[in-house]
């Protein structure tokens, strides 16, 4: 399963995303990556949730992205679920893209049982209709 994490800046989705992961470590049977572009959310973050700064892997499109987390989850067959925040500082991804980047990681997905969260500076207003039932809103409250 791959969903996606949308709102606008400052509507809290990687407070949501932090959470999400660390709601999860604590129940969940497998284990946990929390991808991001800087090493900023360590404390944040259960001890147990393995944070990866994505930045330093010089990912340039879907297709590196989509390699990276062959990588990673060809590293760890234990791998429960794949949170993903700023995913618009590692590669160029416009709201044509999403449908590709879906497509392409829901293959992984389904093949290894590994569910990944993304969060998208988009509105659901924004993000094509097809995927609208694959995201989750956040407001600012």
């Amino acid at each position: 399963m791959v969903k996606f994490i949308c709102g606008t800046k400052g509507t809290g989705k990687t407070k949501r995303l932090i959470e999400m992961a660390n709601e999860e470590i604590k129940i969940g049977n497998g284990n946990i990556a929390f991808i991001d572009v800087d090493d900023n959310h360590i404390f944040s973050l259960d001890s147990s949730v393995r944070l990866i700064n994505a930045m330093e892997f010089n990912i340039k499109n879907i297709e590196s992205f989509y390699g990276f987390l062959c990588g990673i989850i060809g590293m760890d067959y234990d791998l429960e679920k794949i949170y993903v925040d700023g995913i618009y500082k590692i590669i160029d991804i416009g709201t044509e893209d999403l449908k590709n980047l879906y497509e392409t990681l829901e293959i992984i997905s389904e093949k290894f049982n590994t569910e990944i969260y993304i969060g998208l500076d988009y509105t659901l207003a924004q993000i094509p209709e097809t995927l609208k039932v694959k995201a989750e809103e956040l407001e600012i409250k």
